[in-house]
C-alpha cells in the first residue's frame, strides 16, 4: 500500500440505495454502488489470476452489501448477498474505484453488452 495515498476517513453503507459512500482524508468522497463494488471485486474469482483471464459478471444489479469486516489497517472485506466474499478492497483500490468509476463502469455496460449479457438476475 501506498503511504502516501489518501485514506478513508468514513465509511458508511445506504442498504436502500445500496451504496457505499467512501470518504477520504484528502476530501474527497465517493459513492459506489453494491454492483459496482461487486462486479470490480479484487477477488481471484473476478479478475483471474493473470492479464486476460477475468470473469465478466453478470445479473449482479440486485445485489447488495450485508456486511463490511475490517482487514487489518489497510482494507475491508465486502459481504455480498450472492455469498461472495472473497474481495479484500484495500484502501488504495477504493480510491482507485471511485476515481475511475464512470469509465471503468462505461466499460463494464460495454462488456456486457458485447457479451449478449445482462445486469439482471436470472
Amino acid at each position: 500500500m501506498n503511504k502516501a495515498a489518501p485514506r478513508p476517513t468514513e465509511i458508511k453503507l445506504h442498504q436502500k440505495s445500496r451504496i457505499l459512500e467512501v470518504a477520504f482524508d484528502d476530501d474527497k468522497r465517493f459513492s459506489l454502488s453494491c454492483e459496482y463494488l461487486r462486479v470490480y471485486s479484487p477477488s481471484a474469482e473476478v479478475r483471474g489470476h493473470g492479464p486476460g483471464q477475468e470473469v465478466l459478471q453478470v445479473g449482479k444489479r440486485d445485489v447488495e452489501i450485508k456486511d463490511i469486516e475490517p482487514v487489518g489497517a489497510y482494507a475491508v472485506k465486502l459481504v455480498f448477498s450472492d455469498g461472495h466474499d472473497t474481495g479484500l478492497y484495500s484502501w488504495d483500490y477504493l480510491y482507485e474505484l471511485g476515481e475511475t468509476q464512470e469509465s471503468s463502469w462505461k466499460s463494464y455496460l460495454a462488456r456486457l453488452e458485447q457479451a449478449g449479457a445482462s445486469r439482471d438476475p436470472k
